[in-house]
């Protein structure tokens, strides 16, 4: 059964050439302390995305996909969608005006004031987590239990940025699969990503 947080688009105009002047003015105290990766080393060779598909997952249970029309440009997202069981960290939303990060929605999530880096928390474990990628370089999706430790991961070989000559179209599916997972990191190594259609099933 699929549920989404049900809101009216935003119709803020801010756009992507603004960005770097809104991250420098991040001072919200929630996004103050430094956030690192735990872990970078792999759990096992990770499932490469090797190209754009329709996704067959089979959903067993109950999945959440967030509606992030809600959030106005250059927002930070931590606790907004909280009553879904999901908590963002160095997170903002970004209304994407560089041809290079093509989005299906006008709202998408991005890593920042930290560059390159996005977690998320669930409240309650979760066994899968999917979202559309755009990346500038190689990023790598970790999947984390209760001990902080990784328990899947995926990886966008190399950027998927459009009008590039990547092999990957933007937009990637990934996706990491695992019993009771507490927490999932997005890392591109310092690159630029978005992040679209974020779901998650129990």
């Amino acid at each position: 059964m699929i549920k989404q947080s049900f809101f009216q688009p935003d119709t803020d105009t801010d756009t992507l050439l603004r960005l770097s002047q809104h991250t420098r003015q991040l001072t919200d105290s929630r996004m103050s302390r430094t956030i690192e990766p735990s872990s970078l080393e792999y759990l096992e060779a990770p499932q490469p995305v090797t190209r754009n598909e329709v996704d067959t997952t089979n959903d067993n249970g109950d999945c959440v996909c967030l509606n992030l029309e809600t959030l106005k440009c250059f927002e930070v997202v931590e606790r907004q969608y909280e009553e879904f069981g999901v908590i963002f960290n160095n997170c903002i939303a970004i209304q994407p005006s560089n041809p290079a990060f093509p989005t299906d929605n006008a709202v998408v999530l991005m890593g920042a004031p930290k560059g390159g880096f996005l977690e998320v928390a669930f409240t309650r474990p979760v066994n899968i987590v999917k979202a559309l990628v755009t990346s500038s370089q190689r990023l790598l999706l970790s999947a984390y239990n209760r001990e902080r430790k990784i328990v899947a991961q995926a990886v966008l070989p190399v950027g998927n940025l459009a009008n590039s000559d990547s092999t990957l179209l933007p937009n990637a599916l990934m996706s990491v699969k695992a019993s009771q997972i507490y927490s999932i990191t997005f890392c591109a190594f310092d690159g630029q990503f978005t992040v679209d259609n974020f779901s998650f099933c129990s």
